[in-house]
């Protein structure tokens, strides 16, 4: 029988779609395969476990091991590869609300692409509204979705700008993001003080000096944040 990835892959090709590690595939995974497909993960995982001459059989800390890995990948981490995007609707700016608001901090949990080691760190958007609004707790679910992929930080802030841009279809928006990386505290250099901000500034938000100003003067007095 054709493994299930081999299926879901069959079907992005056909489809000319791209599976990249940040790309969202939910559309080509039909009802029932994300369980075939967390079995076979954990198959490969225990393939993996077998090569660095770890013995699952009688290690009982172990045994387990490429099940839990298996599903923490699929159901947790990676899980915005394989789920749809949560419920992001738009409501009209009823208010007509011009002014500059800014949310955050929005935890950021993702993994690097390169080694597979954890991001950790904080989120923060700010809006300059145009026709349409999201409720707060938008935010956080959008944020999350995306981060849960393997990817680097600077194409995460990207996509979480494109989509609440196109959601809210904002006059500005700016996206800042501030992480700390384990391939590089816990690997490598091993340089435990350091972190990684990244931003994205659109709209009004990148053309006009004295809103952009205003961003960053909010941004620090923001919790979590400091220059």
């Amino acid at each position: 029988m054709t493994p299930v990835s081999d299926r879901i892959r069959a079907r992005l090709v056909a489809a000319g779609l791209k599976f990249r590690a940040n790309d969202n595939i939910a559309a080509c995974i039909e009802p029932g395969e994300l369980d075939l497909l967390t079995a076979e993960v954990a198959q490969q995982v225990e393939a993996l476990l077998h090569a660095l001459v770890i013995d699952t059989k009688n290690d009982h800390n172990t045994q387990e091991t490429a099940r839990r890995v298996a599903r923490m990948y699929v159901d947790e981490i990676f899980s915005g590869r394989y789920i749809a995007s949560p419920d992001l609707t738009a409501f009209p700016n009823v208010t007509s609300y011009d002014e500059l608001y800014v949310v955050g901090p929005i935890t950021i949990r993702s993994t690097c692409a390169h080694h597979l080691q954890n991001i950790r760190g904080n989120c923060w958007v700010g809006i300059y509204p145009g026709k349409n609004v999201l409720g707060l707790s938008k935010f956080y679910r959008l944020a999350e979705w995306i981060a849960s992929r393997p990817q680097i930080q600077e194409e995460m802030t990207i996509q979480i700008a494109d989509l609440v841009e196109s959601e809210t279809k904002a006059e500005g928006l700016a996206v800042v993001v501030k992480a700390e990386h384990m391939c590089v505290t816990h690997r490598g250099v091993r340089e435990h003080a350091s972190d990684m901000t990244t931003s994205v500034l659109r709209g009004i938000l990148r053309d006009n000096s004295d809103t952009r100003a205003e961003f960053f003067r909010l941004l620090q007095g923001m919790k979590g944040f400091s220059a």
